[in-house]
């Protein structure tokens, strides 16, 4: 096992190790239903598409290449390919304007006009392993959004109506004011105190409905990739960030290590958190220890600062496990001679020694080097979703939202990103329709570096992002 797991840390490359069950095929991993393609916003020729597939040029790519007015709400959006980490950039966006109706139409919403509303989407899909997940999320997520919203749109819409206190399987729900006509015509009675505790429901907020769509439609993807990987040869995984636009509100869902900003007036908000192995450290050893089968008796949940010897045994070594954030002694024991579930730190750190990020769609046949342990339970595809709420600010003819993969984060800071940012859009006129574009233009660059005699360059000479990278800067002033 140590001498399988020698050869799979030294092995890895963007966070798979070469060899799994989920390495990068010839390019027929997208199926036939989804061909391999740069986001169908861009307009690309299909010499401009080759042009944008260079690894040593690495030529910035932005939709139409300049045409104006291409993207709703001027949104600007740019995208560079890696600098020969796989054989295709794996990164996919996606931009949407979706109608959602209501499944089934009240009176109320009937005499409205339009018993529905509009969402608007932007999304980053950060591949590994194959371009195949993150192209049919590309495709499909919006969809499944929308369909899980359909479920709530009367509630939504239909302010005015107040929610049930009561609801059986077997009856109807029953309103407070329902509760009081029934009383008066003596066919109902309060229910006793006993009772309430299991009868009254939830105050449950409009927000969080949206909330538990966006939840319930990241998991229904991630099924519906399991259920057709096999027909369609969909390998490999992707992060997920999305953005969604609702009634006045900006859903951020993350689900991976790309991340989204937001820039009001010259200051930082984060939208997102990225998740790795370090941030979801106690996450994933209590589901080893919980479910210790999973970790193929190769594995420790316990982590430790360096691997231990055998010669170690019986000797005292600092160790946590789930429930500790600190660091405390205990003796070691032959079971801790086992590969660490977690193990690198920073962007080295892996899961089974195996993949560098734990939330994500796809990734269900992922396995450890050279064996048949299953990495897809200790990875999640369950976003975290952030809420803003643009109603409670007023916003500047500068203040952006900023999303980018992790190819863009590595590199660059969160100041770095707003000040350059800044420094394109005060440069600008404010009728400027590209000028978003150029500030997502900028952003690729200042990542992407200069090449060199040494590689890719930063500015001050640091090391440029070999990654992928793809950026969407959204405006925010005028659309309340």
């Amino acid at each position: 096992m140590i001498g399988r797991m020698k050869v799979a840390v030294a092995q890895l490359v963007g966070g798979i190790a070469p060899g799994s069950s989920s390495s990068v095929g010839s390019g027929a991993e997208s199926g036939a239903r989804f061909p391999y393609t740069r986001p169908l916003f861009l307009l690309l020729s299909p010499e401009e598409a080759q042009r944008a597939a260079d690894h040593s040029s690495r030529p910035i790519v932005i939709p139409g290449q300049g045409r104006k007015g291409l993207l709703p709400w001027g949104a600007g959006y740019a995208e560079v390919i890696n600098a020969g980490k796989s054989p295709r950039n794996e990164d996919q966006a996606a931009r949407e304007v979706v109608i959602v109706e209501s499944r089934n139409p009240t009176n109320s919403t009937r005499a409205k006009e339009g018993s529905g509303f509009t969402f608007h989407y932007w999304a980053l899909f950060d591949g590994h392993a194959g371009t195949g997940a993150a192209i049919m999320a590309s495709r499909l997520l919006h969809l499944h959004i929308c369909e899980q919203l359909r479920d709530i749109v009367n509630i939504l819409q239909d302010y005015d109506v107040p929610p049930p206190i009561c609801l059986s399987s077997d009856t109807e729900a029953v309103t407070a004011e329902g509760a009081k006509s029934s009383a008066h015509q003596g066919d109902w009675e309060p229910p006793t105190d006993s009772e309430s505790r299991f009868l009254l429901e939830k105050e449950i907020s409009h927000e969080y409905l949206v909330i538990g769509a966006i939840e319930n439609a990241f998991k229904q993807m991630d099924i519906q990739i399991e259920r057709e990987r096999n027909s369609s040869s969909i390998l490999g995984g992707c992060c997920a960030l999305a953005v969604i636009y609702l009634l006045g509100k900006f859903y951020v869902a993350n689900a991976g290590d790309s991340r989204a900003i937001l820039i009001r007036n010259g200051d930082i908000i984060p939208l997102s958190n990225e998740f790795t192995p370090e941030s979801e450290r106690q996450r994933l050893q209590y589901l080893g220890c919980l479910q210790p089968h999973l970790l193929g008796n190769e594995f420790t949940h316990l982590e430790f600062p360096r691997r231990i010897q055998h010669r170690e045994i019986g000797r005292k070594m600092l160790f946590r496990d789930y429930s500790m954030t600190g660091w405390a002694y205990k003796t070691i024991e032959e079971d801790d001679l086992k590969f660490p579930l977690v193990y690198g730190e920073g962007k080295k750190a892996r899961v089974m020694a195996t993949i560098g990020v734990t939330r994500g769609l796809g990734d269900h046949d992922l396995k450890v080097h050279c064996s048949n342990i299953h990495i897809k339970p200790f990875l999640s595809c369950m976003p975290e979703v952030k809420v803003y709420d643009m109603k409670k600010y007023e916003h500047g003819a500068d203040d952006v939202i900023v999303m980018g993969t992790d190819g863009l984060w590595d590199v660059v800071s969160d100041r770095e990103v707003a000040d350059a940012v800044t420094r394109i859009l005060s440069s600008s006129e404010p009728d400027e329709p590209n000028r978003f574009t150029l500030a997502a233009q900028d952003l690729v660059m200042k990542s992407r570096g200069i090449l060199k005699d040494h590689g890719w360059r930063l500015s001050n000479d640091r090391l440029g992002s070999g990654d992928d990278i793809s950026v969407f800067v959204i405006p925010l002033y005028g659309h309340t």
